[in-house]
């Protein structure tokens, strides 16, 4: 029982993980935004900056994890 749930929240495809990293990249802005309102001036834009950076690493490790068949 716990397997079947447990390949719900498993990248199986390309696709999937592109979705995934979308939805990060989603909340990563609008997280960005709080941060700007928060905190205006350089500090809340390099806040905002950062936010998407994450993401970008984070992405890169899900798309390298897929085998590239030769």
């Amino acid at each position: 029982m716990f397997y079947r749930i447990g390949r719900l929240f498993t990248i199986k495809s390309k696709f999937e993980a592109f979705l995934v990293i979308y939805g990060l990249a989603c909340g990563a802005t609008e997280r960005g935004v709080h941060y700007l309102g928060k905190f205006p001036g350089l500090g809340g834009w390099m806040l905002f900056a950062l936010c998407p950076i994450a993401v970008f690493m984070a992405g890169a490790k899900i798309l390298d994890s897929f085998d590239v068949p030769d």
